[in-house]
């Protein structure tokens, strides 16, 4: 069918733009609405990891009875104005829109067209605990590793879409907020509804795992978004995998090529681009007894993915010298609060310094 063709309005209609979202609108699916299909609309970004991955998410997302919508969101100049037009109808008509990352632009415009009374946003990684802890002060909704200060140009000009956006995110009168999480929730938003998150599809549908007897490594994309210098990122994974004896490194879909050619030639590990979310392929295995991770999502999902395996997960704290100029005020805090809330929540090791 084509991305413009006019559809039924089904009842539940989810946006995920990360093969991560789409994941966890499944475990939600499986978690609150078994046997019940929903329709899912893939906004495709244009990174060829991140549209292969989809593409495999979406193959399990049909095999469990959900139909999967893939629009070329960003597919050119005309291509955000067609893909908002052939979805004006559906989300009009939608009772319940679910959506994996409300500081997404493309999302918040959508969600000024719906008229639903529900809303559930499943977790999108550690972006989560920002979300509900922004909405409950009552901030604008940015990223964490943005730059602080005042907003930009595009910012103010996309300032009252955003504005309308939050106030959907928010709970009032018939309408309802859900928030499907295994994340940590500090503060949590008056009415807005938590709801435990615990890979349940994933294990029922992978694993469990053959563990090999050496560690693997998973990999961050903290360079990438200017946080991390290359130079010591590349430092503290040669030590990290040397203490741990690390044999595999499991790159994040945003790590560059670049960068991935010199942690193979600088640390010898063997880089694994994989076609799934870690959480599946951990769960698939084979995979180390011992898994080291930097600050993120993962330290959070794998030791529920993997519940009853026996794999340990170790964290390596961000070391202040590391961070770039450019990165944001709140990054350290940040980045310490997932580590130190893992740890309590999960009872992880820390990794020894590097």
């Amino acid at each position: 069918m084509s991305p413009r063709a006019g559809l039924p309005g089904p009842h539940t209609l989810a946006f995920v733009e990360s093969p991560v979202q789409l994941l966890n609108v499944l475990e939600w699916a499986h978690a609150h609405a078994p046997g019940v299909g929903l329709t899912l609309v893939v906004l495709s970004p244009v990174d060829p990891m991140t549209r292969g991955q989809l593409r495999r998410m979406a193959e399990l997302a049909r095999e469990d009875g959900h139909e999967v919508r893939w629009e070329e969101a960003r597919g050119g100049a005309a291509a955000p104005l067609q893909t908002i037009g052939g979805l004006a109808g559906p989300l009009r008509r939608a009772s319940r829109v679910v959506l994996g990352d409300p500081f997404s632009r493309y999302v918040q415009l959508l969600l000024t067209i719906t008229r639903a009374r529900e809303i559930v946003v499943v977790d999108d990684g550690t972006a989560t605990m920002e979300f509900v802890g922004q909405l409950a002060r009552g901030e604008r909704l940015v990223r964490w590793h943005r730059k602080g200060g005042r907003p930009g140009p595009r910012d103010l000009v996309f300032a009252p879409v955003s504005a309308v956006a939050r106030r959907r995110l928010t709970p009032g009168g018939p309408r309802t907020v859900e928030v499907f999480t295994s994340m940590p929730m500090e503060a949590t938003p008056p009415g807005v509804t938590v709801s435990a998150h615990t890979f349940a599809w994933t294990r029922d549908r992978f694993g469990p795992p053959r563990i090999t007897q050496s560690a693997d490594m998973v990999g961050t994309s903290l360079v990438e978004t200017g946080v991390v210098d290359a130079d010591a990122y590349v430092e503290a994974v040669r030590s990290l995998a040397k203490t741990y004896g690390a044999r595999r490194y499991f790159a994040h879909r945003r790590e560059s090529t670049e960068k991935l050619h010199r942690l193979a030639v600088e640390t010898g590990l063997e880089i694994v681009r994989p076609d799934l979310p870690l959480e599946l392929i951990a769960r698939r295995g084979p995979i180390g007894r011992t898994v080291v991770s930097f600050p993120s999502t993962v330290v959070h999902t794998l030791p529920l993915a993997l519940t009853g395996t026996g794999v340990r997960v170790a964290v390596c704290d961000i070391d202040p010298a590391w961070l770039t100029k450019s990165a944001s005020p709140r990054a350290q805090g940040f980045l310490a609060n997932v580590t130190d809330t893992a740890r309590d929540a999960h009872h992880l090791r820390t990794a020894p310094a590097v």
